[in-house]
């Protein structure tokens, strides 16, 4: 097992990803060790950014659930409001649910997105302990999903289609939001989101964590990044549960079937969005290119759609979801 040296490598590798550690830190100090160049140099370099990429293949090609749910949390991993800066021009926030107050954890605004005005809702965590506490980790209280509503409705009359951005561990459950009404508001969100007639167009960008993600989470078209977990309970809270046994926390993630793959296959999302290699993190203006390109080809689809038959799809898509057949026992 390596030593990680310095606060970089910690932040930046995962335990599974240390093999290419190695690689990345041998290229970095022939690149900045100020030797002359020489053909021996070159080749050695040469060398060394083809075994990266074979590594990069190896360890991608066959990630575990529990590897893409490290993923998913990575604290280098873009969130809503980079994106925000990717994809979009003149983002402009908006705050308050003109009830309680502003909650961070949660942002709204208003946008263009390749030359459309659209509305913007979405989870947003913290890079540093300070953020983080301030975002409440992108756990969502009562005002931020019914700031999230007020935008949204506010773009049913604007005729601008919605984008919301999923990625957070859980919706706020402490008694402050209790008392404030958090079940009612995620509740009303799910209401608000199934009625608007407007196209909606929601990606789980990491992080899509039960009640918390749902309650920003209908849409005429749910994308998913491919490392994003998409969960009813963490797979700690799912060993924990289940088997009393928070160790065995990799098998509770295969379990649960919380990964994109799992989730598309399920018929709860629409498309899985490939991330670069390494991970969106590894190039998050790539990534967000990328989404961009799926986003505008999806809302190019939904504008061809009247506003009532838009509606009526919506509420059929998810009607849909959890059929089962019941199988007589023997």
């Amino acid at each position: 097992m390596p030593t990680l040296t310095n606060k970089f490598v910690a932040s930046r590798w995962l335990p599974f990803e240390w093999p290419l550690m190695e690689v990345e830190e041998e290229l970095h100090a022939l690149r900045t060790g100020g030797a002359d160049a020489s053909p021996d140099l070159a080749a050695r370099v040469q060398a060394l950014e083809a075994r990266r990429q074979e590594l990069l293949q190896e360890i991608y090609s066959d990630l575990t659930a529990y590897q893409k749910v490290q993923l998913a949390r990575h604290p280098r991993r873009p969130y809503a409001l980079d994106y925000a800066r990717l994809m979009f021009d003149d983002f402009v926030e908006l705050h308050g649910d003109r009830r309680f107050g502003d909650d961070k954890a949660m942002i709204a605004g208003l946008a263009t997105l390749a030359g459309r005005a659209v509305a913007v809702v979405g989870h947003q965590k913290g890079r540093d302990v300070s953020e983080r506490k301030e975002r409440n980790f992108a756990q969502g209280r009562p005002e931020g999903y019914r700031k999230a509503q007020r935008v949204m409705q506010m773009a049913e009359r604007l005729r601008m289609p919605v984008i919301s951005l999923v990625d957070t561990p859980a919706a706020d459950c402490l008694t402050e939001a209790e008392s404030r009404g958090i079940s009612e508001a995620i509740a009303e969100g799910q209401m608000v989101m199934s009625q608007l007639r407007t196209p909606i167009l929601v990606t789980i960008l990491g992080e899509g964590g039960s009640g918390g993600a749902i309650g920003i989470g209908v849409g005429d078209r749910i994308l998913m990044l491919e490392y994003a977990i998409y969960s009813v309970i963490p797979p700690e809270g799912y060993a924990s549960i289940v088997w009393r046994d928070p160790s065995r926390v990799a098998e509770a993630a295969e379990a649960a079937r919380i990964t994109a793959r799992d989730a598309l296959a399920l018929g709860v999302v629409d498309e899985v969005v490939p991330e670069p290699p390494g991970g969106a993190h590894a190039d998050p203006e790539g990534m967000a290119a990328a989404l961009k390109a799926r986003l505008c080809h999806h809302l190019a689809e939904l504008d061809a759609v009247p506003p009532d038959e838009l509606v009526d799809q919506r509420y059929a898509k998810f009607r849909a979801m959890g059929v089962y057949e019941e199988l007589a026992i023997p």
